[in-house]
């Protein structure tokens, strides 16, 4: 592990959430001088404050006050959902400030292999799946699996504990990504489609914050790339770092990487072929599930993961909570929570895994990406549309106007998430998919996707017989 003096070093970070909180914890053991700095008041952060009420931290509420940077800091910590346009960011930059986030500063003191894996879509479910096979995994190759990141505890939390035969297995966003400056040992990147352009401005923004992942690799590390996604595979031309691709188009000549050949999955290594008997396996539903599978089977081969492992990893997974996650059948009709589809992209995809008459509640905040393409494949495939939030006006028009006796049969729009909710149960009939797919963020109703999702299986299972 490499060894940081962080004794006396004075140290900002901006925003109190799960990130911040980690890092606070961490930098304060080691020594450091920490400034906690969010916008909310003190009222607001009383848990915030409770949990971290034994260490000597220094709070900054109520805003972002460009006097929490005199005296200059030695860093300034950025967490995820903090944009670089924020002044204390801009500030610092101007005056030479040094800039990190809890992910860089796990990289550089984590002893041990690391596995790093993104994406706009699929890296929840892609991660989860490296880490159930990582730990079914007999061979000894690894001590303990840690799994974490942007998904579940930030492993700063652990980082301490680690040795260096273990294996550290985490999801990075595009917000942590962008601060990164050296690579995981394994780094995957499944896809780049349109995501956080509220946040990053643009798609070369957002390419390149995603592209760090794999701008540090050394030589003898390995990148991973979905080939099928234009996005993720125009890096591959850039790469230092061994490459290894999953898709379900052919994998080119001379390349490793694995493939799918009669719908079996295969990998191929410096010309030699391995069975990856796990497709009859794969509960999850849709071709983005099984392109998932197959991604995180190729990570697991280029960790050095066994195909009995893989097989063990797969077996039994029903996905992650809030990725088309079945809540109940009521009065007939079959209802889906997919509260993570923060993107209208990824509603597409949910979309395309149904055949049957679908309602689709769609809305919440819109993150400046476009709509059209999501309005075309609604008018193809969608019986019913219920719209709530603060994009519904921009997702409406998206959609067009409603044609006589052409899908959408029906449009309905309320204010609430709740309302909207409602409006399906009355529009629900025997045979139905009911599916909460939102297209957009949480943030103008919920603290994040995960609460939103969970209120929404909480509405439906309260449903009665009675209720219309």
């Amino acid at each position: 592990m490499a060894q940081i003096n962080w004794k006396g070093k004075r140290v900002v970070i901006i925003g109190a959430a799960r990130q911040g909180l980690s890092l606070a914890r961490y930098l304060v053991r080691h020594g450091a001088e920490v400034v906690l700095n969010d916008r909310r008041k003190p009222e607001q952060l009383t848990a915030e404050m409770e949990s971290l009420a034994k260490y000597k931290i220094e709070w900054a509420t109520g805003g972002h006050s460009l006097e929490i940077l005199e005296p200059h800091p030695d860093l300034l910590c950025v967490s995820g959902g903090v944009p670089l346009e924020n002044p204390l960011v801009v500030s610092a930059r101007a005056n030479g400030i040094r800039l990190s986030n809890d992910t860089q500063i796990f990289m550089d003191v984590v002893p041990c292999k690391t596995v790093g894996i993104t994406g706009s879509a699929g890296k929840t479910t892609t991660t989860t799946l490296v880490g159930r096979m990582a730990q079914a995994s007999t061979s000894g190759k690894y001590g303990r699996i840690w799994i974490g990141g942007n998904l579940g505890d930030p492993l700063l939390n652990y980082v301490d504990e680690m040795q260096p035969s273990d294996l550290a297995i985490l999801e990075i966003s595009s917000f942590q990504s962008e601060l990164m400056t050296s690579s995981p040992n394994l780094a995957a990147i499944l896809n780049i489609t349109p995501n956080h352009l509220d946040r990053h401005g643009s798609m070369e923004a957002y390419t390149a914050a995603k592209a760090r992942i794999v701008a540090f690799q050394a030589k003898e590390d390995c990148a991973i790339l979905g080939r099928d996604d234009p996005g993720a595979w125009s890096l591959a031309g850039n790469l230092h770092s061994h490459l290894f691709s999953f898709g379900f188009n052919p994998l080119p000549d001379g390349q490793d990487g694995s493939y799918v050949e009669n719908d079996k999955f295969y990998v191929r290594e410096a010309g030699q072929v391995t069975r990856l008997p796990v497709e009859e396996q794969i509960a999850l539903r849709g071709d983005h599930n099984r392109l998932n599978v197959l991604a995180a089977c190729t990570i697991a081969h280029a960790a050095g993961l066994s195909a009995e492992a893989m097989l063990s990893g797969v077996s039994g997974f029903q996905g992650v909570p809030h990725r088309l996650e079945f809540v109940r059948t009521w009065r007939g009709a079959h209802w889906y929570n997919a509260s993570i589809s923060t993107a209208p992209e990824r509603t597409m995809a949910d979309i395309k895994v149904f055949s049957g008459p679908l309602i689709l509640l769609l809305g919440g905040r819109d993150k400046d990406l476009p709509w059209d393409d999501l309005g075309k494949i609604i008018r193809q495939r969608v019986d019913h549309v219920v719209i709530f939030g603060e994009a519904a006006e921009k997702i409406q028009s998206a959609i067009g106007p409603r044609v006589p006796g052409s899908r959408p049969f029906s449009l309905t729009r309320v204010e609430k998430c709740q309302e909207a909710v409602l409006a399906a149960s009355r529009l629900a009939q025997p045979g139905f998919v009911v599916l909460f797919s939102p297209g957009g963020t949480s943030y103008d109703e919920f603290k994040d996707f995960e609460e939103r999702g969970e209120r929404f299986k909480q509405w439906v299972l309260e449903f009665s017989e009675t209720l219309r």
